[in-house]
Parts: C-alpha cells; sequence; structure tokens
C-alpha cells in the first residue's frame, strides 16, 4: 500500500500558518478541521508540522499501541510548563517518568482512594453550611475552591482552607497565559521579562511558598500520614536515596494541580448542563431522594446511584475537563494512510471526538440516558477519552469520578442551582476547559 505524504488541511497564512485561527476561536478551528479535511489533519503553527488525529483507531494508536514512539508534545516543555510543572509525573518521561508513577500509584489504589469518601462528603457539608437561599455563587469558583481543600487533605493531609484563597487567585495567573498558546504574545512571554512573564513567575512563586511549607512541615513531625506525600518522603531509588525537595515539589504541585482543577470543571460543567435542562436534574433529585432519603452518601452508595455517574459522564463528554492531549512523534511512522515525520506534533482532541455523529446520536445533545444504550456499550475504545488512556492515562480517574459523584450528590440534596440568564457563559480552552467568565447561579434551598 502507498503511503500518502501529505494529508489535507486548512491553507493558513505565509508566516503564521494556522496561529491566527486556532488563537481566534480555538475549539471552532478544530472542530472545522475535522468537519473540512477528516480523521487526519495537517497544520502548521509558524514552522511546526502538527496534525489532528480526529478517529478513535488512530488515537488508540498513538496513546496505546505504539505509544512507545510518543513523548509528550513540545508545548509541555515551555519554560512557562517547565517552571509550573518541573519534572513532574504529567512532563517526565521514560524510566525517571515510570519510577514516578509507581511511587505515586499505590496512593491511588481503591482500598485508599475509598478511605478519602468521608473527607469529601465533610468539606462539602462546611462549605453548604455557609451558602443561603437566594444567594449568587460563581459555581465554578466554589467548585475549584473545594476541591482544592479537598485534594490537599486526602493526598498531602493539609488543611489549606485559610491559604485557599491565595492559592486559587495564584493557579488564575498561572493559568490565564496558556490561552495565549500558539500566539507570537505566548512565544515572547515564555522567553523575555515581558508583563505576562514576570507575572506569571510570582504567581508560581506565590504557591512555592505553599508546597514547601507542607512539605516542610511533614519533614519536621517526622509522622507517617499513610497518603501520598508520606509514601513520597519515604520512597528511595535502588541505590537507597530519597527524592530531593524539588522532586517532591514536582510531585505534589502537579498533583496539587491536577487533582483539584479537573473534578471542579467536571461539577462546574455538570451545574451548567443541569441549569439548562429541567427534566434531568429532576431524574437526577429522584433518584438521590429514593437512594439516599436525604442522608449524606457514602462510597457504599456510589453503585445504587448509576444515573448521578451517567448525569457526570455525560457531562465529560460535552465539557470535558481535558479538551485536548499532545505528543511529539519520535520516529517516522504512518496514521490513517498518511505519514507522521518524526519531530511532528499530534494532537487529539476530545472536544471533537466526543461530538462525532459517528460515535454519539445527537451527539451536541446532552443525554445521560445514552450511557446505557447499547451503541454507546459498542463504542470504540477511544471515542470517549476524558482522563487520556494507556500507558500515560490518568492516574486519578477513579479519584476523580468517586469525588465527582459523592460531592454531586452531597450538593444536589441540598440545593438546586439556577443559571443566572443574563450571565454569558463561554468555553475557554487554556490547559484545560474553564469558562471564560465563570458560572453565576442562584441558590434555590431544597
Amino acid at each position: 500500500m502507498t503511503i500518502a505524504l501529505r494529508p489535507p488541511g486548512p491553507q493558513g497564512s505565509l508566516l503564521l500558518g494556522n496561529m491566527a485561527a486556532f488563537q481566534r476561536d480555538a475549539l471552532e478551528f478544530i472542530t472545522a478541521c475535522a468537519r473540512q479535511h477528516g480523521d487526519v489533519v495537517r497544520t502548521r503553527f509558524l514552522y511546526s508540522r502538527v496534525y489532528f488525529l480526529n478517529h478513535p483507531d488512530h488515537i488508540e494508536y498513538v496513546l496505546q499501541t505504539n505509544n512507545r514512539n510518543f513523548i509528550k508534545p513540545v508545548s509541555l516543555r515551555t519554560p512557562f510548563f517547565v517552571r509550573i510543572a518541573g519534572r513532574g509525573l504529567l512532563t517526565s518521561e521514560g524510566d525517571f517518568w515510570l519510577k514516578q508513577r509507581r511511587l505515586a500509584q499505590p496512593a491511588f489504589h481503591r482500598e485508599r482512594i475509598n478511605s478519602y469518601g468521608e473527607v469529601m462528603v465533610a468539606y462539602a457539608e462546611r462549605m453548604l453550611d455557609g451558602w443561603r437561599d437566594g444567594e449568587t455563587h460563581d459555581i465554578h469558583q466554589e467548585m475549584m475552591r473545594l476541591t482544592l481543600e479537598i485534594v490537599a487533605r486526602t493526598l498531602f493531609d493539609a488543611d489549606v482552607t485559610d491559604a485557599a484563597d491565595e492559592v486559587g487567585e495564584a493557579l488564575e495567573v498561572v493559568v490565564e497565559p496558556f490561552a495565549s498558546q500558539a500566539t507570537i504574545k505566548w512565544i515572547l512571554d515564555n522567553h523575555l521579562p515581558t508583563n505576562g512573564n514576570r507575572r506569571f513567575h510570582r504567581a508560581v512563586d506565590r504557591l512555592d511558598r505553599i508546597i514547601y511549607r507542607i512539605i516542610s512541615e511533614r519533614h519536621q513531625s517526622k509522622r507517617d500520614h499513610g497518603d501520598l506525600l508520606s509514601m513520597l518522603l519515604q520512597a528511595t531509588d535502588e541505590a537507597g536515596v530519597h527524592m530531593t525537595d524539588q522532586q517532591l515539589r514536582d510531585e505534589v504541585i502537579t498533583l496539587f494541580l491536577a487533582g483539584h482543577e479537573t473534578t471542579a470543571l467536571a461539577l462546574t460543567w455538570t451545574w451548567y448542563l443541569l441549569g439548562q435542562h429541567s427534566e434531568i436534574e429532576a431524574r437526577l433529585h429522584a433518584e438521590l431522594q429514593t437512594v439516599l432519603g436525604g442522608r449524606n452518601p457514602v462510597m457504599e452508595d456510589i453503585a445504587r446511584l448509576p444515573y448521578t455517574e451517567m448525569v457526570i459522564k455525560e457531562a465529560m463528554r460535552l465539557y470535558p475537563p481535558g479538551w485536548g492531549i499532545g505528543r511529539e512523534a519520535l520516529k517516522d511512522c504512518e496514521i490513517g494512510g498518511y505519514r507522521v515525520p518524526a519531530g511532528a506534533q499530534v494532537f487529539m482532541f476530545q472536544w471533537v471526538v466526543h461530538r462525532d455523529e459517528r460515535f454519539f446520536e445527537r451527539a451536541n445533545e446532552f443525554q445521560p440516558e445514552r450511557w446505557i444504550s447499547d451503541s454507546t456499550k459498542r463504542l470504540p475504545r477511544f471515542a470517549y477519552f476524558p482522563f487520556g488512556g494507556g500507558p500515560r492515562g490518568c492516574i486519578g480517574n477513579a479519584f476523580a469520578m468517586m469525588e465527582a459523584a459523592l460531592l454531586l450528590a452531597t450538593i444536589a440534596q441540598r440545593f438546586r442551582l439556577k443559571l443566572v440568564s443574563d450571565h454569558p457563559v463561554t468555553p475557554l480552552p487554556t490547559i484545560t476547559l474553564r469558562p471564560r467568565s465563570g458560572i453565576k447561579v442562584v441558590l434555590e434551598k431544597r
């Protein structure tokens, strides 16, 4: 079989390629590329050749079947990303990544995750005790604060309630520049002492102070808390050498970021969709009332709340917190009948594949019931991949799903969240898929 050298793709400008179109509206651009050019699309960003893969089989090839031929993309090796994530699980490669993954894995075994359930519900209850009927809240901010406190307590046995606002503000600053990826401004801010560069580094410095404080306090206590940080502190390599504080910091901040923002966004978009579909919200509440009858959920209840889980899965289909995954090819390979050269950047977008009519009937509609249909049960493996997949799949996916289900059940029993009708809601694709101006809701006590 002859391998074609060039897949189709949008023309772009002579100098910038497709940068301008991507920056104007990234979600619309990647969707249009799939619609107009098919399953393998060739684009250009300045001098970089970038391939978009829009079919589950091709995604499986990159993430699973031939994963050894791919490393994390150049976008995760920029100065900004290296400064924030260091050599944590998200960015490290090869033997170093494998060693770190094995060290962290025990903290995410099901038995240990189950023990976190009570903490999750307790923190949600504490938040709800401060809510009042008729108040207007930004539910994105509320979920971010709640999941930040939970991940700090469950993974690091640390109470960051007092520091939550400072952490939240710093995270906003850290994430902001990533909305400008694939622009000249992004390149300049990464490499020159611009105002954006200095602002970013000041925000990371603030996060570092909090993280290093947690590590220092744990060093001083010399007590095994049974959490991830305790495991990392005790772990040694083949030579019996412990991790440096820098290595600890990189793993802690990676899990700090990934362990709270993705769950917060899954819940944020769930509330947004429920606010638009009163019949689905009513069915969810009916299940909670039947199973829980007003009491707080516990781990054993999750198996008895199938519709609750379907609501979350469907929200993550339409608004995946991680909206795209990138890789870089180490050697030439063939994908979909096209040659992909070594060094090429390859991107796979959940936003596109999750909304593909070939795999999901009425793909743009919010239908939690689809997850019990025969057609959905027969989906290709990577038609739905909110947590990625393959060896580099999200280490905390079970933790995130459990947390989302427990928090949704706890909150929905006590309050209905009604969308503020005149507040604009627009997805903002940064590192994750955030609502650009938050999501305003009015609390209605049940």
